[in-house]
């Protein structure tokens, strides 16, 4: 079982790039994809090719913005989506679709933005999503993947202590939601396989960010302990394009 993730920054966009040809040749039999920035319709229109794949779609109100989607030729049970009311703006951030084996939680977290504006959102954020999380892990276990929004550890960012505690998703607050998530049972599977790889999965579009290979990991798999034992393989596709982002992956051998 093959799940891929990618924060593909706008649908339509990466549509007119190598997206097709790419998840050709990755081949995942599940793909969730972040940031959208799309409505349910155009995400169907944009992906009609794909008709192998059930599509679930979660948009966010806001045109343009935000929104999530997994495309599945597994079948599955269930797929909800939790945390999109209020105290929390329905931005479609979180999808949960339930596999016989596992709950898989495609995510898109908040943005701390420019200034640290919403930095305080984030924490609200973050809470809120560990106690659901905490909830799906006393019922089987879990598989979250996304854009997580935040370099857990140095060695998670090219320019660490310049970025400490002075840009979004490397400060004290969003490393201790990422180590709560941790600490609720939940393994960063690529850093348990490759504890010592310098890797990346965003680089900005500034500055030649990507060409000088200057990135953060903020893109995750994040499983349950008890399916560490059937993980035949994670990967980070750095060589592919499209995206500010680039796909990660997951296998399963169940």
């Amino acid at each position: 079982m093959q799940l891929i993730s990618w924060n593909v920054n706008g649908i339509r966009a990466i549509a007119q790039k190598n997206f097709l040809p790419d998840l050709e040749r990755l081949k995942p039999d599940v793909l969730c994809l972040q940031e959208i920035k799309a409505d349910e319709k155009t995400v169907r229109d944009q992906l009609k090719s794909l008709s192998e794949y059930s599509i679930y779609v979660n948009p966010a109100e806001k045109k343009g913005y935000s929104g999530t989607a997994i495309l599945s030729k597994v079948p599955v049970l269930s797929v909800t989506t939790p945390l999109n009311d209020d105290p929390f703006v329905p931005e479609g951030r979180v999808q949960c679709a339930e596999f016989e084996q596992f709950f898989l939680v495609n995510s898109y977290v908040p943005n701390s933005g420019q200034g640290l504006k919403r930095l305080e959102y984030r924490q609200e954020w973050d809470a809120a999503f560990l106690e659901y999380l905490t909830e799906l892990q006393g019922q089987k276990p879990v598989v979250l993947c996304g854009d997580m929004n935040v370099a857990h550890r140095p060695i998670d960012l090219k320019n660490d202590k310049s970025n400490y505690n002075k840009t979004a998703g490397y400060t004290q607050v969003e490393i201790d939601g990422m180590d709560r998530l941790q600490d609720s049972g939940l393994l960063d599977i690529f850093r348990e396989r490759n504890p010592e790889e310098e890797a990346y999965t965003y680089w900005s579009y500034r500055f030649r960010a990507r060409e000088r290979n200057i990135g953060w990991r903020i893109d995750y798999f994040l499983i349950s302990r008890s399916l560490d034992k059937y993980v035949s393989g994670v990967h980070i596709y750095d060589q592919v394009m499209g995206s500010d982002h680039c796909p990660i992956g997951l296998e399963f051998e169940f």
